[in-house]
């Protein structure tokens, strides 16, 4: 071990001999990543884009990033070289041999020249205006690593959004354009569909993103929450994403179009049968509410209206849609009239349940009347005077017309009471009689 020096001790010819290696080793890397980052796709198309945003603030950082990093890198090579020109003097290094490689290996000895534009752009040099500094080389290797980190990280990242979104915006713009062609053929246009104005929109949105994503593409850059590591994140794509399911909405609606558009004779077929078949039910309930009214004395019978005229003209106007291949208009009518054509068939129903209920309680008083006699009929009482006279009264009242259900109902009961004190048993409780009037003895 040498005398210390201003750089500590003076190395023997081994310390250098190491030093010299693992410098050598360093240097073919340092030189194999820089010709990797000129060759790298990403800086080669930074450097031909028109770029602007924060991409163009940090590529014209990054590109005197690397300016100063060939800079640094050949100032490494000539200390590198010097040194090993100095070792190679000599089988046996002499002692000033080994003083001037150990300054040279371990000092402040690489002077770096460069512009100052160049440095004050450059990150790590925090805005100095030297147009030199003083390195040693390990400094000098650290620093290296620091601008080549910075700048393959923005070059990467550029990179990445470049290779993710275009192509996907390409790709779905021709997606977009079929269906623009197709929504066309079935008259979905802009203002006179919603769908029409959605594809309009998601043409403009997707335009101006394919713009700003290659002027731009760090814009679209979120980086990995905690990563150290050049190019950590991920392009995004919400923006994307969003255009993406909105297309996908606009086609479902134009399916749905296009489906109307093959089975809309069938489903217009249908909506005549389910209005034409409430219409009838309609006109049974009004011709039964007229022999109730005939028949049955002292009941309330529910109004009948007619077919609502609203849902025929719907109708009409459907056909006239399907006439026109006016389909995107015939869509939205088709399904409101298959709903109100429903619901009118089921009022219908419930019209005729609520005219016919009279009608329905006498026949099950009449149904009554007659199992309670077959009953006692059985057991050997057909001919008891009583219930002879409580039936022939039953029977006149529920057989007569106009019927008034509440004294037919009366009768009823007595003949059951009748009929269960003879057989010994109990009359089971019934559906007490509306407006139930005093019983005659």
């Amino acid at each position: 071990m040498g005398v210390a020096g201003s750089t500590g001790p003076v190395m023997d010819r081994d310390e250098v001999d190491r030093a010299l290696a693992r410098l050598g080793a360093e240097h073919e890397a340092i030189e194999t990543s820089l010709l990797a980052l000129q060759d790298h796709a990403g800086r080669r198309l930074l450097e031909g884009a028109e770029l602007t945003g924060v991409t163009k603030e940090r590529w014209s950082a990054a590109e005197a990033s690397i300016t100063l990093l060939w800079a640094y890198f050949d100032a490494y090579s000539d200390a590198l070289r010097s040194a090993r020109e100095i070792r190679s003097r000599r089988r046996w290094s002499s002692r000033e041999d080994l003083v001037e490689l150990t300054e040279l290996l371990r000092g402040e000895a690489v002077t770096v020249a460069g512009s100052a534009t160049a440095m004050a752009n450059a990150p790590t040099l925090q805005g100095t205006t030297r147009l030199s500094e003083q390195f040693s080389l390990v400094t000098l290797v650290d620093r290296m690593n620091d601008l080549y980190a910075s700048s393959l990280d923005m070059v990467v990242a550029a990179d990445a959004v470049w290779s993710a979104l275009p192509a996907r915006i390409d790709l779905l713009a021709a997606e977009l354009q079929r269906t623009r062609h197709l929504a066309h053929s079935v008259g979905v246009r802009p203002g006179e569909h919603p769908a029409g104005d959605d594809l309009e929109r998601i043409t403009r949105t997707l335009t101006r993103l394919r713009e700003q994503v290659v002027s731009d593409p760090l814009a679209f850059w979120v980086p990995a929450p905690g990563s150290s590591a050049p190019g950590g994140g991920r392009p995004d794509t919400s923006t994307y994403d969003r255009e993406a399911r909105a297309l996908e909405d606009v086609r479902r609606e134009i399916d749905a179009v296009l489906t109307v558009r093959q089975d809309a004779e069938a489903r217009l077929v249908k909506l005549r049968d389910v209005l034409s078949r409430a219409d009838r039910t309609l006109a049974e309930a009004r011709s039964a509410r007229g022999e109730v009214l005939a028949k049955i004395a002292a009941t309330e019978v529910p109004v009948v209206s007619g077919p609502p005229t609203v849902l025929q003209e719907q109708l009409a106007m459907a056909a006239e849609y399907r006439r026109h291949a006016q389909w995107h208009r015939l869509s939205p009518l088709l399904e409101s009239l298959e709903q109100k054509a429903d619901d009118e068939l089921l009022r219908a129903r419930e019209s005729l349940t609520a005219v016919t209920a009279p009608l329905a309680i006498r026949a099950e008083l009449r149904g009554r009347l007659d199992a309670y006699k077959a009953k006692v009929a059985r057991h050997g009482f057909a001919e008891d005077s009583l219930l002879v006279e409580r039936y022939d009264a039953a029977r006149r009242m529920l057989w007569s017309a106009p019927c008034d259900l509440r004294v037919a109902e009366m009768a009823v009961l007595r003949y059951q009471h009748a009929a269960a004190e003879l057989l010994g048993q109990s009359v089971p409780p019934q559906r007490a009689p509306q407006d139930r009037r005093e019983e005659q003895p």
